[in-house]
């Protein structure tokens, strides 16, 4: 018992929240209610711009980050918002009022390098899970990519109580959400992943959980690994293309749940922790080799960027 105690005070499981800095080619933008990293495309005007999400770590995230300057470089001028733990915003990702990705796209539309109806948004994990319901939302969008995503609308994670209300909030009032499956003592030791595949199982008596995907008016893309052991990323992006046949998802076996964003270099620190949600470093890595590129061309091709040009970046 005291065991548990000591594990429940540490929390060991918990990711820190990172506030990365922008960098030489973003700026940091703290107004109208975001806080945010600008990557935006020097020397442009009326481009496609790109509002891309993090996930449960919250704030800004450097993984957050290095995504962004890939898609910088490849002519996005892109909005990196905190929609938790930031100054001024709520510590738990719980009860997250939708309204902050509303003034995210209502901020970046208004940019001069940004064409307003050239828009997408993408997220991973929780970020996905986000990025699907806010372009229910919103029509205007062009391109939606999840990576790791959802199908649900699921309770929040609030590590300072047993039990959480909805991740999201809408005019004040909590989205319907998909509850947790029972606790385990595994949960202890960081083996959060049953809570999801047990919780799925009971879909059928939350009906009004599941994201009505097939409001969306955007091209939408899935990239889940089939590995995942942090929730059933392929099996709900399946769920989501049953809604809406018209959903593109590229899933692979070898991967788990961080399978979203550039490759890394074997080198690189981060590339030791591919792994520690499913899959192997080397098979999250080689997937990311093949989906990075398919991602990069689908937002080109909804958000119509010739391929091949010549772009600067920075600010």
């Amino acid at each position: 018992m005291i065991a548990v105690a000591v594990l429940w005070i540490v929390k060991p499981w918990v990711p820190a929240v990172e506030l990365s800095a922008p960098g030489p080619t973003g700026r940091r933008v703290v107004e109208h209610g975001l806080f945010a990293n600008y990557f935006p495309v020097r020397g442009t005007r009326g481009g496609p711009g790109v509002v891309l999400l993090g996930g449960s770590e919250g704030g800004i995230g450097s993984e957050t980050t290095r995504e962004a300057k890939a898609l910088q470089s490849q002519g996005f001028s892109v909005l990196t918002p905190s929609y938790f733990g930031a100054p001024g915003q709520p510590g738990q990702l719980e009860l997250i009022p939708l309204e902050t990705f509303d003034r995210a796209i209502a901020w970046l539309r208004a940019q001069p390098e940004v064409d307003p109806g050239r828009l997408a948004i993408v997220g991973a994990s929780k970020g996905a899970e986000a990025a699907l319901v806010v372009a229910t939302r919103h029509p205007e969008l062009r391109a939606v990519v999840a990576g790791s995503g959802s199908s649900e609308v699921w309770v929040g994670i609030n590590w300072n109580k047993l039990k959480s209300g909805s991740s999201w909030t809408a005019n004040g009032k909590p989205l319907p959400n998909l509850p947790f499956g029972p606790f385990r003592w595994s949960t202890l030791t960081g083996k959060i992943g049953h809570f999801y595949v047990d919780g799925l199982k009971k879909r059928s008596k939350y009906p009004d959980a599941a994201i009505p995907v097939d409001r969306i008016k955007a091209g939408v893309l899935l990239v889940c690994g089939e590995s995942d052991t942090l929730w059933p990323s392929c099996v709900m992006s399946r769920l989501d293309k049953e809604r809406a046949p018209s959903i593109q998802v590229l899933s692979y076996p070898y991967a788990g749940h961080e399978i979203f964003g550039p490759p890394l270099a074997s080198g690189d620190a981060a590339y030791r922790h591919l792994a520690r949600w499913g899959g192997t470093n080397a098979g999250n890595n080689t997937a990311r080799a093949d989906a990075w590129p398919k991602i990069v061309q689908f937002l080109r091709t909804q958000l119509l960027v010739p391929t091949g040009d010549q772009v600067v970046t920075g600010s």
